[in-house]
Parts: structure tokens; C-alpha cells; sequence
């Protein structure tokens, strides 16, 4: 097993540029493609446009939104 504090020392000795080049590696290597999540939500953005057509489902403007979390 790997020692991380020993690791994020190591790294701090990086040059900010290296340093950024590292945390966008480490940051990509967590974003796995998950084809089956991609697939629900595909169905979901589907089924939530033809609700919205079909009027079981209204549309509410950025303002509304924003102003609820205010």
C-alpha cells in the first residue's frame, strides 16, 4: 500500500505546472464511463422532453430555480 502523505509531500515538490498536470490525471482516472448509467439517463432525458410536450410536465425558468435556493 501506497503512503498518501508521503505522496502528496513528493507532489508539493512539483512545479505548479506539473503539479496541475498530475491533479488532472488523478481527477480523469475517476471519471469511468458507466455505459448502463448513460443509458438511464438518456431514457430519462427522454421521457422527461415528451412529458414537457405532451403537458404533464412544465417548464420552469432559470430565476425560479435560483431564487427557491436563495
Amino acid at each position: 500500500m501506497v503512503d498518501t502523505d508521503a505522496l502528496f509531500k513528493e507532489a508539493l515538490l512539483l512545479e505548479p505546472k506539473e503539479r496541475a498536470e498530475l491533479i488532472d490525471k488523478l481527477l480523469s482516472s475517476l471519471d469511468k464511463l458507466d455505459t448502463k448509467v448513460d443509458a438511464l439517463w438518456v431514457r430519462e432525458a427522454e421521457d422527461r422532453i415528451e412529458a414537457y410536450e405532451q403537458g404533464e410536465m412544465r417548464a420552469v425558468s432559470l430565476e425560479d430555480v435560483l431564487r427557491k435556493y436563495k
